[in-house]
């Protein structure tokens, strides 16, 4: 809420590394469903069954795509409330950028780590530290510790 004299934002806001790693994000989550589609795609052309979709097994790679897309789809969400947060309250800075730049490379670290049907263990960190992340930077958007010189 804006008090008396104070100015709104300027509109549109500039583009910021939350809002780059969002764009990296959402183009990450597309490229997850296009392999998805090849892959599906691929396997009827083969003789493959539709019933096969849907037979969990991390020795599957349609399973492994299947899973990795889902997690994606429920993650994002999270991250556009994090950048909607950090946005509407002007929280910039060094610190914000090193979180999301983190946070992102954890993500798709999280996602190869799954297609390639690596160490799940792999996969708990990377989640951990993506969450690690994300509470991280909604303090710092609710609490503004970032200090006014960092902006």
């Amino acid at each position: 809420m804006y008090r008396i004299g104070q100015l709104m934002p300027q509109l549109p806001i500039a583009m910021n590394v939350s809002l780059w790693v969002l764009v990296i994000f959402m183009l990450w989550t597309i490229a997850v469903v296009v392999l998805l589609l090849i892959v599906r795609i691929r396997h009827l052309a083969m003789g493959g069954s539709i019933k096969d979709f849907a037979i969990p097994s991390d020795d599957n790679l349609l399973w492994r795509l299947f899973r990795v897309q889902s997690n994606l789809i429920e993650n994002l969400p999270l991250y556009i409330g994090t950048v909607f947060l950090l946005t509407v309250r002007g929280s910039t800075g060094i610190a914000i950028d090193l979180l999301v730049s983190f946070y992102i490379l954890l993500r798709l670290l999280h996602s190869i780590i799954h297609m390639i049907g690596a160490n799940p263990n792999l996969r708990v960190l990377c989640l951990v530290g993506q969450f690690g992340c994300l509470v991280s930077l909604i303090a710092l958007a609710i609490f503004d510790v970032v200090p006014a010189v960092a902006k």
